[in-house]
């Protein structure tokens, strides 16, 4: 029997001329990065990426903090600039996001219930994307990322920002050690 027939290696862009990412298992984002303003803007271009969905809390700003840090607001706009549309996604609170989202120009979704596939099901409706056109930036494995996996979406890990949580992220946190232990 031939590879083709047995699905040996089509799956692989380098047999397919498909240039697109290769996706990393569920539990495991398809990059890491310490920030978002890290990320080049060619980078997702290249790998097809039109839209973001990003992430708040320790991903944009720190626990509690109020004001965005000047590297992430000149990265969004750049992004932007550069024809990316972006969306907000958060579990916090309406006022919070959309005050915050409005200084960065983009649409929010706040009480997203993530990971569940719902906030991220109206973020891919806004952005008006394939799944496969869309980025998940955030730095928690369990609500990002495997929110993001579960849609069909790229994934972006980032660094918190710092490390003062919420008691449940704390928790998820010394699981997303173990199971990203020698990964990142």
């Amino acid at each position: 029997m031939d590879c083709e027939r047995r699905g040996v290696g089509v799956d692989r862009f380098e047999d397919t001329g498909d240039k697109r990412h290769k996706a990393a298992p569920m539990l495991g984002p398809d990059r890491f990065a310490p920030r978002l303003h890290a990320v080049p803007h060619e980078e997702l271009e290249a790998a097809g990426i039109r839209g973001l969905i990003v992430d708040l809390d320790n991903t944009l700003l720190g626990f509690r903090e109020t004001e965005l840090a000047q590297e992430h607001l000149t990265w969004v706009a750049a992004a932007l600039e550069r024809g990316f549309r972006i969306v907000m996604l958060s579990n916090n609170f309406s006022e919070r996001v959309n005050g915050l989202a409005a200084q960065l120009n983009v649409p929010c979704i706040p009480n997203a219930l993530k990971p569940l596939p719902f906030g991220f099901l109206r973020a891919k409706r806004h952005l008006g994307l394939r799944r496969r056109e869309i980025a998940v930036v955030g730095d928690q494995l369990f609500t990002d990322v495997l929110g993001g996996k579960l849609c069909g979406h790229y994934t972006i890990l980032t660094e918190p920002i710092e490390h003062k949580d919420f008691a449940i992220t704390r928790c998820l946190r010394f699981f997303e050690r173990l199971v990203l232990r020698g990964r990142r």
